[in-house]
C-alpha cells in the first residue's frame, strides 16, 4: 500500500503529501481516503497507512532539513514551519507572529475548553464577574460555539470550543488538552518560576489600579494562526445567552 502507485506512475505518498498541503484547514484521514478513492477504488485508506505516510514525509523532511513538518491539528493534518524558524518568521511577520490574549480571554477560554459543555451563568459564577463581551469576541473570533441549551430554567445557551480552537492551539483533539498535574509541573518548572517573578515585578510597576480587560504584558500565546481577541470586557454591553 506505501509503495503503491496511480496508473500515471505517481505514487501515493505524494497525493498524500499534495492533498495536505493544499489544504487551509487541517484534513483529516477520511477526507484523505475518499479522494484518493475516487481516483482509484482499489485503494482503501485507514489512518494507521496515513499516519505511516505521514511519518515517512516528515522523516524525508527531517533528513533534508527542511522547514516545514506535517503534524496532526484540530483533527486532521496540516503542514507547520518549525520552530526553530520562529525568530526570522517574527520579523517578516512582526504583527501577526504573537497576538497577546487578555487574561479575561485567556480565564474564559480555559474554563469553556475544560467545563464544556458549559452555560454563561456557569462561566460567571466561576469567574465571578459578568463574561458575556468575552464570550461574544470568543464567538466572533470562532474560538467557541453554542452547541444548544441546557436544561435550566431560562433555557441558557451551551458554549464549547471549536476546531478553530483546536488549530490554533496546536492540539489534535481536547484530550490534548493538559492534565491539571502537568499544569502544575509546568508552573513549578524553574523557567516558570522566573516569568512569574518578572510578570509580578511588572504588575507592582503598573500599580494595583489596573482594569480588569487589560492585557497581561507576558502571556502570550504562541499560535500558527492569529488569535487577536479584544481586549476589554466592555461596560453596557448586553449578556451573550
Amino acid at each position: 500500500m506505501l509503495d503503491f502507485r496511480f496508473v500515471d506512475g505517481t505514487r501515493l505518498t505524494s497525493v498524500i503529501e499534495a492533498l495536505i498541503f493544499s489544504s487551509s484547514e487541517p484534513i483529516s484521514w477520511r477526507k484523505l481516503a475518499e479522494i484518493v478513492q475516487q481516483s482509484e477504488d482499489t485503494v482503501a485508506l485507514d489512518e494507521r497507512t496515513v499516519d505511516t505516510i505521514v511519518e515517512q514525509l516528515n522523516t524525508r523532511y527531517e533528513e533534508n532539513d527542511l522547514a516545514f513538518r506535517i503534524e496532526r491539528s484540530g483533527g486532521g493534518y496540516t503542514f507547520r514551519t518549525t520552530s526553530r524558524f520562529y525568530t526570522w518568521l517574527s520579523i517578516y511577520q512582526h504583527e501577526n507572529a504573537y497576538r497577546r490574549l487578555s487574561q479575561p480571554a485567556i480565564e474564559t477560554l480555559a474554563i469553556v475548553a475544560y467545563r464544556q459543555p458549559i452555560t454563561k451563568p456557569e462561566v460567571d459564577q466561576i469567574r465571578g464577574v459578568d463574561s458575556g463581551y468575552i464570550l461574544r469576541q470568543l464567538l466572533e473570533k470562532m474560538l467557541v460555539r453554542v452547541s444548544g441549551r441546557a436544561k435550566a430554567p431560562g433555557k441558557p445557551l451551551l458554549y464549547k470550543t471549536t476546531d478553530t480552537f483546536l488549530k490554533h492551539f496546536g492540539l489534535y483533539s481536547l484530550d490534548d488538552l493538559p492534565k491539571p498535574r502537568e499544569i502544575d509541573e509546568i508552573l513549578k518548572d524553574d523557567d516558570m518560576a522566573d516569568h512569574r517573578r518578572l510578570l509580578m515585578e511588572r504588575q507592582l510597576e503598573m500599580g494595583d489600579g489596573e482594569e480588569e480587560g487589560d492585557v497581561v504584558g507576558d502571556v502570550d500565546v504562541d499560535v500558527d494562526g492569529v488569535v487577536d481577541v479584544d481586549d476589554s470586557e466592555g461596560d453596557g454591553v448586553g449578556d451573550v445567552g
